[in-house]
């Protein structure tokens, strides 16, 4: 959906296109359950029970940071065909075949070129417990009335 963005090799050693696809292997083929900014990124929880953290990351001149982020909240169910960037892997654009399901704004910078680290740290939590929704107290009158 978005063409693969390549930069100047003075601009990025590969970090970008690295971390990208290291998420990508994390998200795609999975629905988005919640997300939500942390101190230092975004923990992204899916379907399958598992959490993706992208946590921003740098050192001296060079970052990573997740500046902001747009869930689409009436995309959700459907499940992520892929990830891309635009405007120099300042956009991130996680998609499903509807559209984009969630849009990141990233601000990042190699900084003294290669001589500092800088890119996402990308992490998995495995094994959360989702809970489903508990039933309303008219649903449950219902079904009683229904039993009754």
């Amino acid at each position: 959906m978005y063409p693969a963005e390549t930069l100047d090799k003075y601009e990025d050693d590969g970090t970008m296109p690295d971390n990208l696809a290291e998420f990508s292997r994390e998200v795609v083929g999975h629905r988005i359950i919640t997300a939500e900014q942390t101190g230092r990124g975004i923990l992204i929880t899916l379907d399958n029970a598992k959490r993706v953290r992208l946590s921003d990351g740098g050192d001296c001149c060079a970052y990573t940071e997740v500046n902001d982020f747009l869930l689409h909240a009436d995309r959700i169910e459907h499940v992520i065909t892929g990830v891309g960037t635009t405007d120099g892997f300042t956009t991130w654009h996680i998609y499903a075949d509807m559209g984009d399901v969630l849009e990141m704004s990233v601000g990042w910078s190699c900084g003294n070129p290669f001589y500092y680290a800088y890119g996402f740290t990308i992490t998995v939590e495995p094994d959360v417990i989702v809970l489903s929704e508990s039933p309303s107290r008219a649903e449950l009158e219902t079904e009683e009335m229904d039993r009754g």
